[in-house]
C-alpha cells in the first residue's frame, strides 16, 4: 500500500541533469504555495495572524507573484516593471487590496509561474544579462534564487496557515 498523492505538487526526481532539478525544485514549491492555500476562504486568507500585518497567505501569494515577474521578466527579459510598490509604497506587492480574492491571487501567480517557465526554457542555464550597472546576471542565478525565496515564503505560509485554522503537514 503505497500512500496516495493528496496534491498536484511536482514530483521532484531523485536525479537528472540540472536544469530539470532546478526547474523540478522550483515547480514543486510554487505547488506548495497552491497547496497552503487550498481550503482557504477570502477573509481568512487576508487575516493578519503575526506582528507584520502584511504577512498573510493572500499577502504571501501576491508577493511571490511579482516576485516572479520582477526575476524573470523584468530582470531576464528586458521588460517594464509593472509591479504595483512604489518608493512610496514599497510594500504593495504584499497588500491585499478590496476585491483582491485569493482564488484570483493564485490564478496571477500561476500565470505568471507559466510564463516564468516559458521563459526559461528557451534560455541556457548560463544566459546572462546586464544586471544593476555593470553586474551580470544568470539564469541559473535567478532559478537558485527563487528556489530559495519561494521556499522561505512558504515557509511563512506553513506558520500563518497553521496560525489561522491548525492546518499542518507538507
Amino acid at each position: 500500500m503505497g500512500s496516495e498523492k493528496t496534491d498536484n505538487r511536482v514530483d521532484v526526481p531523485f536525479s537528472g541533469d540540472e536544469r530539470t532539478l532546478l526547474c523540478s525544485f522550483l515547480d514543486f514549491l510554487r505547488g506548495t504555495i497552491e497547496h497552503k492555500c487550498r481550503g482557504l476562504g477570502d477573509e481568512d486568507a487576508a487575516r493578519p495572524v503575526l506582528p507584520s500585518q502584511l504577512t498573510t497567505a493572500a499577502g504571501i501569494v501576491k508577493h511571490l507573484r511579482w516576485v516572479e515577474n520582477y526575476w524573470f521578466r523584468v530582470a531576464l527579459a528586458g521588460e517594464p516593471s509593472k509591479a504595483p510598490y512604489t518608493q512610496d509604497d514599497p510594500d504593495a506587492d504584499w497588500r491585499v487590496e478590496p476585491g483582491e480574492t485569493i482564488s484570483g491571487l493564485l490564478a496571477d501567480y500561476a500565470a505568471e509561474c507559466t510564463a516564468s517557465r516559458e521563459l526559461v526554457a528557451g534560455l541556457d542555464l548560463d544566459h546572462e544579462v546586464a544586471f544593476r550597472g555593470d553586474e551580470r546576471l544568470s539564469v541559473r542565478w535567478v532559478l537558485i534564487h527563487m528556489i530559495e525565496e519561494t521556499g522561505r515564503h512558504a515557509g511563512h505560509l506553513d506558520v500563518v496557515r497553521e496560525l489561522l485554522d491548525g492546518t499542518t503537514g507538507e
